[in-house]
């Protein structure tokens, strides 16, 4: 039996792996996916402009089966990192993200250099 490890994909991570970008490459297999849909919403935006409604599209419904509610005292939390972290300026959708791993013990997934050396963070560029 194959042993599955969840990540928290931020929208960063997202479009690596739709880019076929091979750092990437191992995050393709064997992990569970977890987003928000607020991730979704970048990945929509980000992938309207540089490809169209079509693609777009396609990968909205193709990572929608891997998001996960976001609740009110977890936004809350989030925005208190924000404030706590704002010589970062982490973007409103990372804060939630990061947070949302830390305290499902996942590690958070991204190239967004504002999170390298960060702790939870399963930096790759």
């Amino acid at each position: 039996m194959i042993e599955q490890t969840n990540l928290f994909f931020d929208t960063y991570a997202l479009l690596e792996v739709i880019r076929g970008n091979f750092n990437y490459k191992k995050y393709s297999k064997n992990i569970g996916i977890v987003t928000t849909k607020l991730n979704l919403m970048e990945l929509y935006c980000r992938l309207y402009v540089l490809h169209g409604l079509e693609t777009a599209e396609f990968y909205y419904q193709k990572y929608h089966p891997f998001v996960v509610e976001v609740a009110d005292s977890l936004i809350k939390k989030a925005m208190i990192f924000r404030a706590e972290n704002r010589k970062k300026d982490l973007s409103y959708v990372d804060c939630i993200g990061y947070v949302f791993a830390k305290e499902n013990k996942i590690k958070f997934l991204t190239g967004d250099m504002q999170f390298e050396n960060m702790e939870n963070v399963e930096f790759v560029k």
